[in-house]
């Protein structure tokens, strides 16, 4: 099951479970849209994989006598940041932002 990480991990944004902003990877390294977009050009910083919106996980389970949804599993509270300086992930970025995702 998804991690559900809390933040963007360029600019910290919060990025709560049922947020229609976060994007993830197939790793699922997460950013905003905003950061995706405008930073990223849908590259991601690890990987060099494409990004796609997150899946919002229901609040509560939905079928009865099942643990589905955050009451059963809760998203991650631990805060995640890339481990690359915006240098090398703007340098990486241009390496491979023009080649389609399902190519790389």
């Amino acid at each position: 099951m998804l991690e559900l990480r809390p933040n963007c991990e360029l600019c910290d944004r919060d990025l709560p479970p049922d947020s229609d902003a976060a994007r993830i990877c197939s790793y699922e390294c997460t950013y905003c849209a905003d950061c995706v977009e405008t930073r990223l050009f849908n590259v991601c910083p690890t990987c060099g994989g494409g990004f796609a919106p997150r899946p919002v996980r229901p609040r509560k389970s939905w079928r009865q006598g099942k643990s589905l949804g955050l009451e059963f599993h809760p998203a991650s509270s631990e805060r995640v940041h890339s481990k690359y300086s915006d240098e090398d992930i703007a340098a990486h970025v241009r390496r491979i932002r023009d080649i389609p995702p399902a190519s790389r």
